[in-house]
């Protein structure tokens, strides 16, 4: 069902700083910020020949990249996503699996202009997980 590591998220604290140091220190290639208040984050991605880091912070008071933060005020690692053929069929095998999805169950339209989804730490080892459409 996982295809390919598609991005690893870290939350930043300051956005323009993150970036800044992939760009000027590990000269890195990072995109220009997207703001995305569906999801209430603000990100830029780090493109590396292998996959992509995604660089994101809060996008107003109710994001919950905000409340990662303020556990974590240096920031850290937010998620790891994992690219699937197909987010329908991946979201009810892992219903079925007894897997749970946050939201309401039904994809939104990620930074990349595709369908994602996000499944509970809980029951992933304590990590968040993206699943992304390909």
């Amino acid at each position: 069902m996982l295809g390919r590591v598609n991005h690893v998220a870290i939350a930043v604290p300051d956005l323009s700083a993150a970036a800044e140091s992939y760009r000027a220190t590990l000269g890195a290639s990072v995109t220009e910020p997207q703001a995305l208040p569906e999801h209430g984050v603000t990100v830029v991605f780090v493109t590396l020949p292998n996959t992509k880091v995604e660089l994101l912070e809060p996008l107003g008071d109710a994001s919950p990249i905000a409340a990662f933060l303020e556990k974590n005020p240096a920031g850290g690692m937010h998620h790891i996503c994992y690219e699937v053929a197909d987010i329908l069929a991946a979201r009810d095998r892992l219903k079925a699996a007894g897997a749970r999805v946050l939201g309401d169950g039904n994809p939104k339209i990620g930074a990349h202009g595709k369908p994602v989804l996000f499944l509970h730490p809980k029951d992933f080892q304590g990590t968040l997980i993206e699943l992304e459409e390909v």
